[in-house]
């Protein structure tokens, strides 16, 4: 399952959980929500290792247009060297052989570069979603936690009211049992 699956299932989980009355907290189920968090430690190095083999890729890419571009240096080196003859035919094969050797190292120059900036956008990229994960996540465990937390607090105000009402109750049968005991004695 990937990162994003997992993101979604924890956020249908927190949009589907039951509510506490009188407050805007949710229940969710501890057990899925841990699990899902296990499940996002095996996934997410998946996902950097992804970013990784196209990091590789990068290097091969870049490996195969110095290859290729040796080879035009190579061709155009032996085209000049078959060539012995001063002559306007053989300035002319000079003049057409730097010119390949140039348009190869241009060509090279501007593989290069394109191949870097890939890299080093798919890097950020994959950075960038990383940290995104991690605060989604972060955000999530957070809001559950408060929502924990509020209606611990919640219940907490409920039993001390209960208290209350059960003690004042009490009160009340003492003082009618009192009134009931004099009443008598009179």
């Amino acid at each position: 399952m990937s990162v994003r699956e997992t993101l979604d299932k924890i956020e249908n989980m927190v949009v589907g959980a039951s509510r506490l009355p009188f407050t805007e907290k949710t229940l969710i189920n501890d057990n899925e929500l841990v699990h899902y968090v296990e499940e996002l430690r095996n996934d997410l190095p998946k996902e950097l290792n992804r970013a990784d083999e196209i990091m590789r890729n990068h290097d091969q890419i870049i490996r195969e247009a110095e290859e290729e571009a040796e080879e035009i240096k190579r061709k155009a080196r032996e085209y000049a060297e078959s060539i012995t003859e001063e002559s306007e035919i053989v300035k002319q094969s000079r003049e057409k052989a730097r010119a390949i050797v140039q348009q190869a190292q241009d060509q090279e120059k501007e593989i290069m570069e394109r191949t870097q900036a890939n890299a080093t956008q798919l890097q950020s990229n994959a950075d960038a979603y990383a940290n995104q994960v991690f605060d989604q996540l972060i955000g999530h465990v957070n809001g559950t936690f408060q929502g924990v937390r509020q209606a611990e607090a919640g219940l907490q105000q409920a039993l001390n009211v209960l208290q209350q009402a059960k003690n004042q109750m009490n009160q009340q049968a003492a003082h009618q049992q009192e009134q009931h005991f004099i009443a008598e004695a009179e």
